[in-house]
């Protein structure tokens, strides 16, 4: 974890980037292999009129490695997605089904929320 700043005389403190921790962001040239990260799987219904989708965030890949991703999942789900702001969304409530889909690709999974 990046340390805190929590007095600095600097006139332009820098922000590192929240998922990486490094200034300037290098999210979109790392990609991690499956089995150091760990997934993190959500049902999620706010600001999508009422509609339940399948949340999984906490990954850091390649724009290329998510969209791979994210076609094996929607294979895995028989339902649409699609990837927005670094997280997966997969349509309906397949919490079950994305997690085992994602163990058996080796990533270690969490549940969020209840």
């Amino acid at each position: 974890m990046s340390p805190r700043i929590v007095y600095s005389t600097d006139p332009k403190p820098t922000n590192l980037c929240p998922r990486c921790g490094r200034d300037p962001c290098v999210c979109d040239k790392i990609d991690m292999p499956a089995r150091q990260q760990v997934a993190y799987v959500q049902r999620d219904r706010k600001g999508r009129a009422g509609k339940t989708v399948t949340v999984v965030s906490g990954l850091q890949h390649t724009p290329v490695t998510f969209k791979e991703l994210l076609i094996v999942l929607k294979e895995a789900c028989g339902a649409g997605g699609t990837f927005k702001d670094g997280e997966i969304e997969i349509q309906g409530d397949q919490r079950e089904k994305v997690a085992e889909k994602l163990k058996k690709l080796g990533y270690k999974v969490k549940f969020v929320g209840g």
